[in-house]
């Protein structure tokens, strides 16, 4: 059984984000078979259901029973809400392999920086660092999820008072 970034392999920007997530691009219905076959169970998909894409998803991860989650993210969309709700996926997925993915990477990178940092304590430089290697090349994107983490991170020992 191959890994579950092996299974997506030739789709852009995948990579083994932690031991439970899966970031990528675009990926066919073979990919997404290979990612249910390495263990894959949720698939969060940021992508406009308006966006051309080469299958009907929905149906192709039904089909192979995975739950699919859409949530779009576009202009209209970059607000805290959105974040609450993939925030909220990934969480409620617990121990389960989730592939989280859009058209190339990019908005996935902004999406899971305050994950990354709300969730598995990194640190901003290494959290920006990850989401580029997601395919992270917007700055107002990033600038969005990072502001989002700023917003709601717990008031930390220096900010405490005595």
């Amino acid at each position: 059984m191959s890994s579950p970034v092996q299974a997506l392999g030739g789709v852009p920007n995948a990579c083994q984000l932690l031991p439970t997530v899966v970031t990528a691009g675009q990926p066919s219905a073979t990919h997404l078979a290979a990612f249910k076959a390495a263990g894959g169970r949720v698939v969060l998909d940021l992508r406009d259901p308006m966006e051309p894409r080469p299958l009907d998803e929905p149906a192709t991860v039904a089909t192979l029973g995975m739950e699919y989650v859409n949530i779009p993210v576009s202009a209209g969309t970059l607000s805290d809400g959105t974040l609450d709700r993939i925030l909220a996926v990934l969480r409620q997925a617990g121990d389960e392999l989730v592939l989280v993915h859009c058209a190339s990477g990019n908005r996935v990178g902004a999406a899971l920086v305050p994950f990354l940092m709300l969730d598995h304590g990194l640190e901003e430089e290494d959290a920006v660092g990850q989401a580029i290697r997601m395919g992270l090349r917007s700055a107002e994107l990033l600038e969005w999820g990072l502001g989002y983490t700023r917003e709601n991170r717990p008031p930390g020992p220096a900010s405490e008072s005595p």
